[in-house]
């Protein structure tokens, strides 16, 4: 599959309210063309969606937004995590209990993946839009942890977050495995820990 940007892309006016219907339909037309492997053009979205190339580009500012927000559909956001004393753990299952979580790579996730490799636009919308929405939870429970004093003081957030997710997103993308698998857990948790204890704040008794 191409993603043909045709060397258009504009930003949103005041316009009218969106339409569910219409969002709805030009994300639906530009997901089977992503499905099947076809390429991925305005002209083509217009044509199976019966929708407007003026009100396709009043919803989103580019075709990467677009095929984007298409490709995102059906992903899970992970649900807020309290600080407290077992946060390490709670961080852990939060990864592992994640919804989609137990088989390595379906077709959408593999086209996300490629996708976005090939395409940098794309890979930056989709990280603008979604990605980075989908880690506000577990930077706002690493912030919280230092300010409850159980992560260091100078912790760097976001470098913790892409550690932290990054332990998981290797066993599900390069490893193929599964979050359901007690050896794979078992491999995350180690990991985890082997992190933790560079973001744990020191032991006030220097233990």
């Amino acid at each position: 599959m191409m993603l043909v940007h045709g060397g258009e892309s504009r930003g949103r006016g005041p316009g009218r309210p969106r339409d569910e219907f219409i969002d709805a339909k030009v994300l639906e037309s530009t997901l089977a063309l992503i499905d099947a492997g076809e390429p991925v053009t305005v002209s083509r979205i217009v044509a199976a969606s019966g929708i407007s190339r003026s009100a396709i580009y009043r919803r989103w500012p580019s075709l990467a937004a677009l095929v984007a927000a298409a490709l995102d559909i059906g992903r899970a956001s992970p649900k807020p995590v309290d600080a407290g004393a077992d946060l390490r753990e709670r961080l852990l299952q939060s990864f592992l209990d994640l919804p989609g979580g137990v088989y390595p790579m379906d077709k959408r996730m593999r086209q996300r993946i490629r996708l976005a490799m090939e395409d940098r636009d794309l890979q930056r919308a989709y990280w603008d839009a979604h990605v980075k929405r989908r880690r506000e939870p577990l930077e706002a429970a690493l912030r919280l942890g230092v300010e409850e004093g159980i992560l260091r003081a100078d912790l760097d957030v976001e470098a913790s977050c892409d550690l932290i997710a990054g332990v998981f997103y290797y066993q599900l993308v390069v490893r193929g495995d599964y979050l359901d698998q007690e050896e794979t857990r078992e491999r995350c948790r180690t990991a985890i820990n082997i992190a933790w204890a560079g973001m744990a704040a020191p032991s006030p008794h220097g233990a």
